[in-house]
């Protein structure tokens, strides 16, 4: 069912500002040679390859680029490569002058605190961060000496998914400069034999292409080539800058004779199965969609026009109904009907009429569809032989009705009962889509990002193409009892046309002398079992003609595909079950070498005469919680309510708090950043009046301020409104707005109680709106502050939040009865200083602005005295800019 993007890469080398303290080489000054073509401020990147090796849809590929530094001094050379988010990288080596440093893949908290122990000496770098759809951004910089050589390598693997009859090998060029040895190359093997091979590119004329590219295929086997000259980069005949910027396309597929292909390796096996020319199975699918009041606009017309041409595809035999949600629930019809030529052109009209309104009330959404699936087979409406599918299509995070995601998980979980599949569409950002993931791999579904763009709607048309044609249901692969181990997902409720189900596994006995494997399923006519059965001296004897291939392929094909199976039981599995799970994963990862979710890429590499270490980790698809992802959460910092200050530690699994007691009107310095120019300033509001039962008087922040002084930029956030100044020009927005606001490395997106707040990559912050009943006698509307992006700020940012932007430890022992029986209080060792601290919690508001997330934490008394550099009235400035 996934996408089957593969090696998905940008090939780009920057050169970087000149660094002080490397030896300078006599007679290479720029003025006194002439410089090959292609160098830019004094780099010359003289060779880029990109080696592609594919065996049996498991891809093996080598990134590899050489420069040189032809200034007079260093210079920062950065290497960059787009990669899938599917893949896992596997190696990584930095060759300057000959020496080469290798990189090393280290359980996630080993590698953590090697890292954190290298802030401390210097600068670092080597980041792997999510890039657009499909990609995943590898980089690594590196000063290279005046004369000097650097070779980057990068090695990463991937199995392909089938998806719409091809595997599609797609790559993402971009070397921003002219590179004299240019070269793309894709070695293919297929024992089933290669039936099509195609390449193209977006960035070029069909004539140019076809002069830089040759294919070729002939049996088992497919060759790729692009090799553009120096002349046929440029973006014209005299220009220095190259066309080289846009996809690259490879596609293929192979001969299907048989619906099934094994193949055993050194003790590991692979079956493939994909049937030809079955009839579809007759579905019924219940589209749930959202039409809240985030839904306006763009959004709303985009999933109609979706629909529309959704609708022109649903076959007769199929069944089908629209449940639209806001804050309440409305249907098309009261229960499935038959997709007729009459049904379908009133189905046009009701879709055409959507219009967007009020909250999002997924869970009831959801069970009524479900419930009307259901209903359909009980009271026999729909066909015996008939797979049902929910489809639902959101943009936000439930706030009406049942909220809590676990609990809305398993009112799904006991209403499906494991009877059909559940996909889950997420459109744009502002979602959980960790929660929406989960849902649906529980129910033997997945959750797709739909990205707000304008081909959103060809993203939800072409997802229901995946979907539209079941071929089996409750298919089964079965081999003989106790002759194979470690197996992987062997049952899947569907099969759809134009995918492809892998099982893999380990014989238990490698001197067997055949091997037999079993495929059933239900099919729209009859059940069906397909059988295949090999003769283990026939399969060695088609080994020979391998040679070129690496060996081990299987097994790492399999390690891959259990890896991948067992990161997403990781994400709904809890306590005792998760923990098992996790090991099993961190230790094929480190066996076979993979960056995973558990893993990191360390990287020791020269620089000013020291080493510096670089850490490579994987990110996920969604913003990470607690229980959403088998790593750590992004580590927010943030303070709401009374105001409570949460510094959350991820290497601990665990958070601090502190609040900060002072008049109303005091302005807080909470971040200061010297090197980036940025700041953020809270001012204090007090209650309209103090509350009777009340022995302590409640604050909050009414006001905020954020500031960059290199883009001379500010923003002041209040209850009522949001001011953005630029220079002298100004711009007011309400809560109520939805907008979006881009410049040059500055995004503001409001919408919906929630303001967002990005410098450029690697600064975001999140303003959360809390609001109270307008008569309401004590209280005030007031503001919370989040900040769940940090990376890019310089060493040196202090304040309130600030501070602990920077690693540090703490201890806790003793853990004691204290004066509240339900809050054990206990001594903290933090920052050379001794403190008693009590156990509580506080709330992260940012999903649910009404109810929150518990977030349980260690609270530091006095202002948080002894936690904090300095005493609190430190950090007291006279305004908010």
């Amino acid at each position: 069912m996934a996408s089957a993007r593969w090696p998905c890469l940008i090939l780009a080398l920057l050169s970087g500002v000149a660094v002080s303290g490397f030896p300078r080489r006599l007679g290479r000054l720029l003025g006194k040679r002439s410089l090959p073509e292609g160098v830019v401020d004094g780099i010359e990147v003289y060779g880029t390859k990109v080696h592609c090796k594919v065996t049996s849809r498991f891809a093996h590929n080598v990134v590899t680029t050489r420069a040189v530094n032809h200034a007079d001094t260093a210079k920062e050379v950065s290497f960059n490569v787009e990669l899938p988010k599917t893949a896992f990288i596997t190696n990584f080596t930095l060759t300057i002058d000959g020496v080469t440093y290798p990189g090393n893949v280290k359980e996630k908290e080993v590698a953590k605190k090697q890292y954190e122990k290298a802030v401390s000496q210097g600068k670092t770098a080597g980041l792997v961060k999510a890039s657009g759809r499909k990609l995943e951004k590898f980089t690594v910089s590196v000063n290279v000496a005046a004369g000097s050589k650097v070779t980057f390598e990068l090695t990463y693997e991937e199995l392909l998914k089938r998806h719409k009859g091809k595997y599609e090998m797609y790559l993402k060029v971009q070397p921003k400069q002219l590179v004299k040895h240019f070269e793309i190359t894709a070695d293919i093997f297929e024992p089933q034999g290669i039936s099509t091979l195609d390449a193209e590119a977006s960035f070029i004329t069909n004539d140019l292409l076809s002069s830089a590219l040759t294919k070729s295929f002939s049996g088992k086997k497919g060759h790729v080539s692009f090799k553009p000259s120096l002349d046929q980069q440029r973006s014209c005949p005299t220009c220095t800058d190259s066309l080289l910027k846009g996809d690259f396309i490879i596609t293929y597929d192979v001969n299907r004779e048989s619906p099934a292909n094994v193949q055993i390796v050194n003790g590991y096996f692979v079956h493939f199965f994909a049937p030809q020319g079955l009839p579809v199975v007759p579905k019924n699918v219940v589209f749930v969609i959202d039409v809240s009041g985030s839904m306006h606009g763009r959004k709303m017309e985009q999933t109609k026009d979706a629909l529309l041409k959704i609708l022109e595809d649903v076959k007769e035999d199929d069944y089908l109904n629209f449940i639209l949600f806001s804050g309440g629930v409305t249907t098309w019809k009261d229960t499935l009907v038959q997709a007729t030529p009459e049904n379908i052109q009133e189905a046009r009209k009701f879709v055409m009429n959507i219009r967007d309104q009020g909250m999002t009330n997924i869970n009831d959404a959801l069970l009524k569809g479900i419930s009307m699936l259901n209903k359909a087979r009980e009271e026999y409406r729909v066909l015996e032989r008939s797979t049902s599918i929910v489809i639902m299509l959101t943009d936000g995070d439930a706030n009406v009705g049942e909220s809590r995601p676990e609990k809305i998980q398993e009112n799904v979980r006991n209403a499906i009962g494991g009877k059909f599949p559940l996909y889950n569409l997420g459109f744009g950002n502002n979602l959980n889509y960790n929660f929406l993931e989960r849902m649906a791999l529980e129910n033997h579904g997945l959750a797709r990002r739909i990205y707000e763009d304008s081909d959103a709607n060809v993203q939800l048309q072409g997802f229901y193409e995946e979907v539209a044609n079941p071929l089996l249901t409750d298919v089964e692969v079965e081999y003989p009892e106790n002759a194979i181990l470690d197996l992987t997902q062997n049952s899947y409720q569907h099969f759809y046309d134009g995918s492809e189900i892998v099982v893999a596994g380990r014989l238990a006995d490698e001197d067997m002398n055949s091997f037999k494997a079993d495929v059933k399923g239900h099919g729209a006519i009859n059940d069906l079992t397909f059988t295949e059965e090999l003769d283990m001296k026939e399969m060695e004897k088609a080994l020979k003609e391998r040679d070129y291939i690496f060996g081990n392929y299987i097994e790492r094909l399999w390690a891959y595909l259990t890896i991948e199976q067992l990161l997403e039981k990781c994400k709904n599995a809890h306590g005792e079950e998760k923990e098992n799970l996790t090991a099993q994963t961190l230790d094929l990862s480190l066996k076979y070498h993979f960056v995973t979710p558990l893993t990191s890429m360390v990287v020791t590499k020269p620089e000013d005469n020291e080493n510096k270490t670089a850490i490579a980790d994987k990110p996920g698809e969604g913003p990470a919680d607690a229980e959403a992802n088998s790593q750590p959460p992004q580590t927010p910092y943030y303070v709401d309510g009374d105001p409570h200050f949460i510094i959350q530690v991820p290497e601990k699994d665990d958070a601090i708090c502190f609040n900060i007691d002072e008049e109303p009107g005091t302005v807080l310095r909470l971040i200061q950043d010297p090197v980036t120019g940025l700041t953020v300033n809270g001012q204090i509001i007090g209650e309209k009046r103090s509350s009777l039962d009340s022995q302590t008087r409640k604050t909050y922040f009414g006001k905020l301020g954020i500031a960059n002084a290199q883009m001379d930029f500010q923003i002041e956030v209040t209850p009522e409104r949001i001011t953005l100044w630029h220079g002298a020009a100004q711009s007011t927005f309400s809560w109520l707005d939805t907008v979006t606001v881009t410049e040059d490395g500055l995004s503001v997106t409001i919408d919906r109680k929630n303001m967002v707040v990005s410098f450029g990559d690697g600064v975001t912050f999140v303003v959360v709106l809390h609001q109270v009943w307008k008569k309401q006698p004590i209280h005030h509307d007031f503001l919370g502050f989040y900040v769940v992006d940090s990376h890019r700020m310089s060493a040196q940012t202090h304040g309130l939040l600030g501070q602990f932007f920077h690693p540090f430890d703490f201890k806790v022992s003793d853990v004691h009865p204290g004066s509240d029986p339900t809050k054990p209080d206990a001594t903290m060792v933090v920052k050379n200083h001794r403190l008693t601290v009590t156990r509580g919690s506080q709330k992260d508001y940012r999903k649910d602005v009404s109810a929150g997330t518990k977030v349980a934490c260690w609270f530091v008394h006095n202002n948080g005295q002894g936690l904090i550099d300095g005493v609190h009235s430190d950090y007291i400035v006279p305004s908010l800019f």
